[in-house]
């Protein structure tokens, strides 16, 4: 009899500390709007290069973590994250700010595998319409606004990139966040912004240091209110210097 009220009360042991352990472990990191000085918000998201890719994965490095804005329309991306994705590509080639500064750079959109990939695949295009832009036709009389509009696209995208269609490289992780999860929290998905209606993320930009802290945050007012790549790079410089 007493044996089997003690294999009785085991069980029930057991059953109770298998419950605990479902209900803790399968509880997720609440996402918040961050603040500088506070940790990070942990998060796990796929990466359109394949597998998982979590924060606290790359504690004891840097990352810049990148949302951009993505569609500013039906079925159009914003020319300037393509703009931004290629010069960034050509900084890192050119200095190796990664392993400079050991940090990872993340970008992150609120989109589906196949939206993010189409994105990935028009980046030459965008590049090619946005050199036409700074372009006035060879045949045609300019009106005032064509000129302004031709002046002022001139300064937003001072370079010229080119990528070959159908190589376009994918040197950082771009993370799938499908599901909206980490871009609601953070408070930076909208479905109306810089006068367009579209699914899309207010142009965000965060820094974290090795140890998981939020050290630098600028959420953009409007689409073109960006922080240049020599300050961030400035800030990556003096967190690794620490």
């Amino acid at each position: 009899m007493i044996r089997n009220h003690l294999k009785l009360f085991f069980t029930i042991i057991t059953i109770l500390l298998a419950g605990i352990c479902f209900v803790s472990c399968s509880k997720k990191t609440e996402i918040k709007p961050a603040r500088v000085g506070q940790p990070m918000p942990d998060f796990t998201l796929p990466a359109y290069q394949g597998g998982e890719v979590s924060l606290s994965g790359y504690k004891g490095k840097n990352i810049l973590l990148i949302f951009p804005r993505g569609l500013s329309g039906k079925k159009r991306f914003c020319a300037i994250d393509n703009y931004r994705y290629a010069e960034l590509m050509e900084i890192e080639n050119a200095k190796k700010i990664r392993e400079k500064y050991n940090v990872e750079i993340l970008y992150v959109f609120p989109y589906s595998r196949k939206i993010v990939q189409a994105w990935v695949e028009k980046n030459p295009q965008q590049l090619e319409d946005i050199e036409k832009w700074k372009t006035p036709p060879a045949s045609k009389k300019l009106t005032e606004g064509r000129k302004k509009s031709i002046e002022r696209n001139r300064k937003l995208f001072p370079k010229t990139f080119k990528l070959k269609k159908g190589e376009v490289p994918t040197p950082f992780p771009i993370l799938i966040d499908e599901a909206r999860e980490v871009s609601r929290g953070l408070g930076i998905f909208t479905k109306e912004w810089g006068g367009s209606k579209a699914d899309q993320n207010i142009s965000s930009f965060f820094i974290v240091d090795k140890k998981g802290d939020l050290r630098f945050k600028h959420i953009a007012k409007d689409p073109f209110d960006l922080p240049d790549f020599d300050k961030l790079i400035a800030t990556l410089e003096s967190i690794a210097a620490e």
